[in-house]
């Protein structure tokens, strides 16, 4: 470890409308969200978080503009009940009307004050969906019509035979995209100890995390398994499971070096984050668990547990879930956030004692289980971390009991608007997400339900499980996937021209109806084909082992599903690739975690998926659809050397992607950190745009095509 320099002064991100707080106009945009859920169920839980959401952001309006709260609730009632159809004005207009224009506008005047370009979007999108709809109404009644009018048949009646509904066809055919599982061959010999004996302890069914990462410097991305372990009072207490480390030779070939390098420890694992908090070029470990989290530090090659000195076990009885390195201040080192998910004990579990008719005690979602407050840790730059989860916002109490709110299962660190300040979405199970909107002066707000991002289509929490983000229709527009329960669909929240306001278009962008049977764990963004446009995969198993027993819809081992991304100009820009055509992705498992990397060095990327109590699946992309490629590894300035939170715009064909140096992602775990680029038939890169970490900018052009390129940030 080097010596570490004296900790800079935080640089806050630059002061923008945005960062601090809801505009008056975004107040009645969420006024109004809030009386259409009134409207429809007043008594349904999810109008009281509202309710105390809008009142929360009601305060923050009054005190930036210094008026009363009285003031501004007239204000809003005012603009409610009148006739502006969008809640915004452009400038031009409000500039007349402070000007004291004695003529009062009308009708059309008024109309076109209130159009701004990106009520387009918004409302072609509800425009083609109102066509769909009407047409599809229209059918049914024309349907009835020409059922009532037949004559009446002859025949003897017969049995009705009920068949499930149909798939709407795309007219997009996805290629094959077939991957071919190797682990055995590959040299990874690893079972997932869950510690289940019987009595159906929740944390059992939970586990199965692990990240691709360049343990060695060598350039080749490594394979971390994490483990879990018995319980002190079971049967097998005796058994010492560890997580286990797998170096790559480059070729797809990986060793075992789990205890040469100092981590076989046995603890009950759940997830991982990777990241060199320390600066020192080597990565670092922090694992969390049931139980008191470790940090592991990277010395030469050997990990030495640091976790009491670092400050970051958390209390002993805490169920920590997803965690990730990020630089949330903007002064340059790796602070880490930990994602904790229910307040958990054996005694509490046969309290609450869920069971299944038919089965018994079973594993089940955590609707009677209390939530917990996440950790946010501030990272000193001398070794140590300091617990500043209260001071800067990220713990959440529900509304009406003052208790902890979240109940966390992944967490994704993101700049959605751009302003260089990293903000967080984290994924909660059965309660609404958190979006955590960086205020660039070392706190945060949670702005999820203000956003869209905390509850699906209907305005109901959902069981969601992992996460990730890209603008994957290679426009500005961002969208969250999130994997979620059986029987829900995996949601899809899309940024409408806005990066404060998203919609869940999971049915419209072609993932909704073919996800909703399965329960999805990982979830991911990559492209898989080479083509230039992100596809998504899922991976997919239930929690209990007899679920079939009880609704003979569901499985307990799921086959994950590819959906390849047809392009925006497609009916839908996802179609799910058919289970004959992805090879031995389809083999049905208990999928957890998931995670990509290049094992191999042919350019497309491989896939890891984890399960619990069971071997992980290694997974070679064969693909052989002829595409370019090129990936590229950012190497940034110190303290922050692998440029986490770096953006960059890819052009090439005429077309730009995007993408965000970002490993935290999916359930439990963590993907490479190279980008890999998919080229299609795009035969040079026009340029390569980087914002680095501290909003420095780079261009650079004449980048080579079909290799790793590696980009270092000036000065």
């Amino acid at each position: 470890m080097t010596e570490p320099s004296p900790r800079p002064e935080p640089t806050p991100a630059p002061v923008s409308e945005k960062q601090f707080g809801f505009t008056f106009d975004r107040l009645v945009g969420f006024r109004r969200k809030l009386d259409a859920q009134r409207k429809e169920d007043p008594d349904r839980p999810v109008v009281a978080l509202l309710e105390s959401e809008y009142a929360k952001k009601r305060a923050e309006v009054a005190a930036a503009e210094g008026v009363s709260e009285e003031e501004v609730e007239a204000r809003v009632e005012a603009e409610v009940g009148g006739r502006r159809r969008f809640g915004r004005k452009r400038p031009g207009a409000a500039a007349a009307t402070a000007a004291g224009a004695e003529a009062a506008p009308t009708a059309s005047e008024v109309d076109d004050a209130e159009w701004v370009p990106e009520d387009d979007a918004v409302i072609g999108r509800a425009f083609r969906w109102s066509l769909v709809a009407f047409t599809a109404v229209a059918l049914v009644a024309v349907g009835i019509w020409l059922f009532l009018s037949r004559p009446a048949p002859e025949r003897a009646e017969q049995a009705i035979e009920a068949a499930a509904p149909e798939l709407v066809e795309t007219t997009a055919e996805a290629p094959p995209m077939p991957f071919t599982e190797i682990t055995r061959d590959a040299g990874i010999d690893f079972t997932h100890y869950s510690g289940a004996y019987g009595d159906k302890l929740l944390p059992e069914t939970m586990g199965g995390g692990g990240a691709f990462f360049d343990h060695d410097g060598d350039g080749d991305p490594d394979l971390l398994l994490v483990n879990s372990a018995p319980w002190s009072w079971a049967p097998d207490a005796a058994v010492r499971p560890t997580s286990a480390l797998y170096l790559n030779d480059g070729a797809g070939r990986f060793r075992e070096v789990t205890a040469e390098v100092g981590l076989d420890r046995t603890f009950y694992g759940q997830g991982v984050a990777v990241g060199d908090y320390d600066a020192d070029g080597d990565p670092d470990l922090f694992f969390t668990a049931v139980g008191p989290n470790r940090l592991f530090e990277n010395r030469d090659g050997r990990y030495v547990e640091v976790t009491d000195r670092a400050g970051v076990g958390g209390e002993p009885d805490v169920w920590s879930s997803a965690a990730t390195f990020f630089d949330y201040d903007g002064d340059g080192d790796l602070d880490l956030f930990v994602g904790n998910y229910v307040r958990w004990s054996k005694e509490i579990d046969f309290e609450v004692d869920y069971r299944l008719t038919g089965v018994g005690r079973a594993y089940g979602p955590p609707m009677n289980y209390r939530g917990s407050h996440s950790y946010l840790y501030r990272n000193e730059g001398d070794g140590t971390f300091t617990d500043v989860s209260a001071e800067a916002g990220v713990q959440v109490a529900n509304p009406a009991t003052g208790e902890p709110a979240g109940k966390a299962l992944a967490v994704l660190p993101i700049d959605v608007d751009e302003d260089g300040a990293l903000d967080l979405l984290v994924a909660n199970d059965t309660v609404g997400n958190f979006f955590f909107h960086n205020r660039g002066d070392g706190t945060f707000t949670e702005d999820g339900a203000a956003f869209g991002l905390a509850y699906d289509r209907m305005g109901n929490a959902t069981g969601a499980m992992g996460v990730d983000a890209a603008r994957y229709r290679n426009d500005g527009d961002l969208g969250f996937v999130i994997g979620n329960f059986a029987n829900e669909m995996t949601s899809l929240y899309v940024s409408q021209g806005d990066p404060t306001l998203f919609a869940d278009e999971a049915i419209g962008e072609g993932i909704g109806a073919p996800s909703r049977a399965a329960l999805s764990f990982g979830i991911f963004l990559f492209d898989a084909d080479l083509d230039g446009r992100l596809d998504l995969l899922q991976t997919n198993g239930h929690l209990e082992e007899e679920i079939d027993a009880v609704d003979p819809s569901q499985s307990y081992r799921q086959p994950a599903q590819l959906f390849w991304n047809a392009g925006s100009d497609a009916r839908s820009t996802f179609v799910q690739v058919p289970p004959e055509a992805i090879g031995d992705l389809a083999r049905p498992i208990v999928g957890r975690g998931s995670a990509y990397a290049d094992v191999d060095a042919d350019g497309d990327l491989d896939v890891a998926l984890f399960q619990t109590g069971d071997r992980p699946l290694l997974l070679r992309n064969d693909q052989s659809l002829g595409h370019h490629w090129v990936r590229l590894v950012l190497v940034g300035r110190p303290p922050n050397r692998d440029a986490l939170g770096a953006r960059v715009a890819l052009t090439a064909g005429g077309t730009t992607q995007y993408r965000q140096v970002n490993p935290t992602k999916s359930y439990l775990s963590q993907s490479e950190l190279p980008l890999t680029f998919g080229l299609g038939q795009a035969d040079r890169v026009e340029r390569v745009d980087i914002t680095w970490p501290d909003g420095t900018e780079q261009r650079v052009e004449a980048v080579p095509i079909d290799r790793v390129v590696t980009i270092e940030q000036p000065g």
